[in-house]
């Protein structure tokens, strides 16, 4: 897989070519063997007539005495009735004249004897037959003719063996291959000329887009612009600009996050390096000093674990991945159960109602950060001895959306102010500034954005009993049960 992985991989452009070219090449390859083949099997046929007319020729110095078995035949065939067959000297004949019993009459007597025979659709009208044989070390072209002979005197059967060697069909197939070959060549160079100049401009906005990558300067995220870039090319151009995007606004909310923490945690520690001199001049008992400080760590971690929670929901809105179902109603009851000391040191009436089940497509943590800033930013509102209302229900499809899971919580507290109101869902937008960050909240709805739903703060009237505060996030739901 390593070695794999740094095979260093071929260009577009050498990819274009060698899947372009390579076939082509062997597609001429073998379509000039083939024409080769065709050219042997055309000069076979031209020059096997050539054969069969020396054939005839032959059997027409033939004569016969006797009839049938008892039929003798006598020929007599100089060499130069073969010589008007023979094509300037290239190639050699030789002739062989039997009967059908292998009865030598004239010709040469060491050519093989045909034990053939002949084919129930002869290409020619004639009692021929043609095959390759060898003949004194030399490959040679054979026709063999039966040929009936008769005369005043008797009738018989000739066999007639005509062999030519093979220098001029060979010649003249080399020499057809060579003429195609050359223009096969030529072919393949003007068709290679073209593909590569067809591929070198269809490759050209691959590389232009290449070039302003690399040309940009460090940090630069902006969409890119290719206005004239080909059809196949701009869901490249449109996914890259999304990437983009993506970074843009990751590198923005880690900026901001460097940019509020710095800026944020600044102040606890000043006021803890102030607390640990005073300490150590004596100002303040040893004990006073202890519970200041570990008051000022305490705001501080609390600050610090609410940022570091801020991002990462929006580390979980970034992830592509599709989110499991996960029981909000389990979630709220053991989010309840953890906080049930804050409940019990205020004294005050709590009740909880969870439909069961109810199944939201989130991440676990989300659900329970959201749940428990919620419930943490009410009981510290509620005054004590007061009371609180927590009611988890699914409300039904409408024509406008599916099915909603909403958490409503409700307290007696004070309610929020209408300024306050416009602004409390901002990072560091708290009503007091000294107890709490102000962050509680902008975790919430950042969270309940992620998930396709909404986030309100609402005060009863004081003419409705009783009055208060209620929080409400809607968010949508799976039908069912959780598995």
């Amino acid at each position: 897989m390593v070695a794999a992985a740094l095979r260093p991989t071929w260009s577009l452009r050498r990819q274009l070519l060698v899947g372009i070219l390579l076939p082509m090449v062997l597609l001429i390859g073998f379509n000039t063997w083939s024409l080769h083949q065709q050219t042997l099997a055309a000069l076979n046929t031209a020059y096997d007539r050539t054969l069969l007319a020396s054939a005839k020729s032959i059997s027409e110095q033939i004569d016969v005495h006797g009839f049938d078995d008892a039929a003798e035949l006598r020929a007599l065939v100089p060499y130069s009735a073969l010589e008007i067959f023979e094509a300037d000297n290239q190639s050699r004949m030789f002739y062989r004249v039997s009967t059908l019993g292998g009865e030598m009459v004239s010709g040469y007597a060491e050519l093989p004897m045909w034990h053939g025979k002949i084919a129930q659709n002869p290409p020619y009208a004639a009692l021929v037959d043609f095959y390759n044989a060898q003949f004194r070390g030399v490959p040679v072209r054979m026709a063999v003719l039966l040929q009936p002979v008769a005369s005043a005197n008797g009738r018989g059967m000739a066999v007639i063996q005509v062999a030519e060697t093979l220098e001029l069909r060979e010649a003249l197939a080399w020499q057809i291959l060579w003429r195609t070959l050359w223009r096969q060549a030529l072919l393949v160079v003007m068709i290679g000329l073209i593909v590569v100049l067809v591929v070198q401009r269809a490759t050209r906005p691959v590389r232009a887009l290449s070039a302003a990558l690399q040309a940009r300067p460090q940090g630069d995220l902006s969409p890119l612009q290719a206005p004239g870039t080909a059809r196949e090319l701009q869901p490249l151009v449109q996914a890259t600009n999304q990437v983009m995007q993506r970074l843009r606004l990751l590198l923005a909310h880690q900026k901001r996050f460097v940019r509020d923490a710095s800026h944020q945690l600044r102040t606890p520690l000043a006021v803890l390096k102030v607390q640990v001199q005073s300490a150590q001049r004596g100002d303040v008992p040893a004990t006073q000093a202890l519970a200041e400080i570990g008051a000022t760590v305490e705001r501080a971690t609390q600050l610090a674990n609410q940022m570091l929670a801020l991002a990462k929901v929006e580390q979980l809105r970034q992830q592509a991945a599709p989110a499991q179902p996960c029981a909000w109603d389990e979630i709220v009851r053991d989010i309840a159960l953890d906080l049930s000391p804050l409940l019990a040191e205020k004294d005050l009436d709590f009740e909880l109602h969870a439909q069961q089940p109810v199944a939201v497509a989130a991440h676990g943590w989300m659900l329970s950060e959201l749940t428990r800033n919620l419930l943490h930013n009410a009981i510290h509102h509620t005054p004590a001895r007061g009371w609180l209302r927590v009611h988890l229900s699914i409300l039904p499809a409408t024509a406008t959306h599916g099915s909603l899971a909403q958490l409503r919580i409700s307290d007696n507290g004070p309610g929020i102010s209408a300024e306050l109101a416009q602004r409390l869902f901002e990072p560091f937008s708290a009503g007091d500034m000294n107890a709490g960050s102000g962050l509680g909240l902008a975790i919430c709805h950042e969270i309940v954005q992620a998930l396709g739903g909404q986030l309100s703060l609402t005060n009863r009237s004081a003419g409705i009993s009783p009055s208060g505060l209620d929080t409400l996030a809607t968010v949508p739901c799976i039908a069912g049960t959780v598995a």
